[in-house]
């Protein structure tokens, strides 16, 4: 029985664009491919996909500006493909709105898995929010039940993966958010507070990875 959910697939790899269909077949996604950039805003303003797997490298108009132009009617999760681990920090500079990034090569398993994820979130199928919470007077967090103390810079460091669940950090803007005074420090110091913020996390939920590592980009918070 095929999914209520279709996904749009742009990219101008034809190949890779039918495995990906194919993939998502399996997964029961309904899906539609378009390999010309210059058609997926209009096909997006008729058809109202679900989501969009969307690449960066495209004929007639790239995906950084589709997704911009996307995003002033539509608020559908994107998923940015992108052979080029350097145009993630560019990505992640622009903010253009994208709900997610994978880069080339990629397992489609993989992106079949990204995309559940991001639909789960854009449907409101979060863990409850009574199951976690952060207490700002406290510092502390209250997940499944248990209270967990932070020290102020874990705080800061999780108060925006908390707020937007599911995307990519990277560790300039998380160093913005946990030091107001602008001071510098290494992407090693911030390694290191999530570490410590893994474990303490890891005490209440060993079975679930919350906070992920995406290479080359930084972190996320993911329920």
């Amino acid at each position: 029985m095929e999914s209520e959910n279709r996904i749009l697939i742009v990219e101008d790899e034809i190949k890779l664009a039918k495995l990906l269909a194919d993939y998502f077949t399996q997964a029961q996604f309904a899906h539609h491919c378009i390999h010309d950039g210059l058609q997926v805003v209009d096909w997006v303003k008729q058809n109202n996909p679900d989501a969009i797997v969307l690449d960066i490298m495209l004929p007639g108009k790239d995906g950084l500006q589709i997704c911009k132009e996307i995003r002033q009617f539509s608020d559908v999760p994107i998923l940015m493909l992108t052979a080029r681990v350097e145009e993630i920090d560019k990505l992640l500079g622009l903010e253009i709105g994208a709900d997610d990034y994978i880069c080339k090569p990629f397992s489609p398993k993989e992106v079949i898995g990204r995309v559940k994820s991001v639909l789960r979130r854009s449907q409101g199928k979060l863990i409850p929010e009574t199951s976690f919470k952060l207490d700002e007077t406290r510092f502390e967090v209250n997940f499944k039940g248990q209270k967990l103390a932070l020290t102020v810079v874990e705080f800061q460091l999780l108060k925006p993966l908390f707020s937007e669940p599911g995307r990519i950090f990277s560790r300039a803007q998380l160093m913005n958010t946990m030091y107001s005074d602008n001071r510098v420090v290494s992407d090693r110091t911030i390694d290191s507070h999530i570490k410590k913020l893994r474990k303490k996390l890891n005490e209440i939920s060993p079975e679930q990875e919350l906070i992920q590592s995406v290479y080359g980009a930084g972190y996320r918070l993911n329920f």
